[in-house]
C-alpha cells in the first residue's frame, strides 16, 4: 500500500505529540528574542544586550550645573554586573558646589567596586578636577587645562547705575546679613569677612577630598590649590595626573584593570527616542534654562573663570 506524507505527518503527530508544541513555542522564543534586540537597538540599546567584555562612558561636558543625570548613569554601571571598568571623560571648567560634591561622592563610590580612569579632555578644571580625584587612574592630554583647585564667588553691583537713573532700592530683611551680597549695596568689611569664611571653609573641603582621592599629604595639596591652572603635563609632574594620554588610551588602562584581554565593547548610556517637535522644544528650553542659569549663578562655584 501507498503511505504519502500526511500518513508519516500523522504518524508522527501519533507517537511525538509533544514535538510540534515545542516547536511553536521554540520559535515563539526566538521571535520574542529577534524582537527584544531589535527594540533594545531602536531606542538606543541596554547594556545588558550588548555581548562580550564591556567598559562604562559617563560624560560631563560643559559646566556642572546638575548633578541628577550624570548619577544616575554612574549608579546604574555601578549596578550593572556585565560593566567591569567605568571611564569617565570630563571636558568641563567646572561649577556649582553642590553638583560637584555629588558627582565626587557618586564615583568615590563606583571607585570602591570597580576600575575608574578619568579621561581629561581640552578642560578638566576646578569641579572638572574636583569630580576626577576619586578616580583610581586620571589620564590627560599634555596641553589639558586642568588644576584650578580653589572656590569664587561673583557679585555685580548695580548701585551706581541706578543712582544715575534715578532709581532706588528698598529692601526689608530679618536681619542685617540677610542681604548679604546684594547687586544694590556697597559691600561692608563685615560682608566680605562673612563671605571670606564660608569661602575659606569650602575651599578647605576641596583641599581635603582632592587629598583623599589622590593619596596626597593635605599640606602638599594645600600649596597646589591657590587657584592656579596646569597643563596636563604639569599636572602629571605634580602628581594631580598620572598618564599622558587620550580617551583611548583610558580605555586601554580601564581594560588593564578590569582584566581584559581582548577590545572591550565601549557601553555609552542610552539616549530615549523623541519625536522631532519635542525633542526640537525641550532642547530650546533646556539651553535657554542652562544659560539663564549659568549667567545667573552667583553662589559657591568650584569653576575656572576663564
Amino acid at each position: 500500500m501507498h503511505r504519502g506524507p500526511l500518513f508519516f505527518s500523522v504518524l508522527i503527530m501519533s507517537k511525538r505529540p509533544i514535538l510540534i508544541p515545542l516547536i511553536v513555542v521554540g520559535g515563539i522564543v526566538v521571535t520574542f528574542m529577534l524582537l527584544l534586540l531589535g527594540l533594545a537597538a531602536f531606542f538606543g540599546g541596554g547594556t545588558s544586550m550588548q555581548l562580550g567584555e564591556k567598559i562604562g562612558v559617563v560624560e560631563l561636558i560643559g559646566p556642572i550645573v546638575d548633578s541628577r543625570e550624570p548619577v544616575e548613569q554612574i549608579n546604574a554601571f555601578r549596578r550593572d554586573q556585565s560593566i567591569l571598568a567605568v571611564v569617565i571623560r570630563v571636558d568641563s571648567p567646572g561649577g556649582g558646589v553642590g553638583p560637584s560634591q555629588e558627582i565626587y561622592t557618586e564615583i568615590e563610590r563606583l571607585a570602591a567596586e570597580k576600575p575608574v580612569v578619568v579621561s581629561m579632555g581640552s578642560v578638566a578644571a576646578s569641579g572638572g578636577y574636583y569630580v576626577a580625584a576619586p578616580a583610581q587612574r586620571i589620564v590627560a592630554n599634555p596641553g589639558t587645562i586642568t588644576g584650578s583647585i580653589g572656590v569664587i564667588m561673583n557679585f555685580t553691583n548695580y548701585q551706581d547705575l541706578l543712582d544715575k537713573i534715578g532709581l532706588k532700592s528698598n529692601v526689608i530683611t530679618s536681619g542685617k546679613h540677610k542681604d548679604i551680597g546684594s547687586s544694590v549695596r556697597p559691600m561692608t568689611d563685615e560682608d566680605r569677612a562673612i563671605l571670606q569664611g564660608l569661602i575659606d571653609d569650602v575651599h578647605q573641603q576641596f583641599v581635603a577630598a582632592v587629598a583623599k582621592g589622590r593619596k596626597l599629604e593635605i599640606d602638599v595639596t594645600s600649596k597646589l590649590a591657590d587657584g592656579r591652572v596646569f597643563t596636563g603635563r604639569q599636572a602629571q609632574a605634580i602628581g594631580l595626573v598620572d598618564d599622558l594620554g587620550n580617551f583611548q588610551d583610558a580605555v586601554t588602562i580601564a581594560a588593564e584593570l578590569s582584566g581584559i584581554d581582548d577590545e572591550p565593547h565601549l557601553v555609552y548610556p542610552p539616549e530615549p527616542k523623541k519625536g522631532f517637535i519635542q525633542y526640537l522644544l525641550e532642547e530650546t528650553s533646556s539651553q535657554l534654562q542652562k544659560g539663564l542659569r549659568e549667567e545667573a549663578a552667583t553662589g559657591l562655584q568650584y569653576r575656572w573663570n576663564e
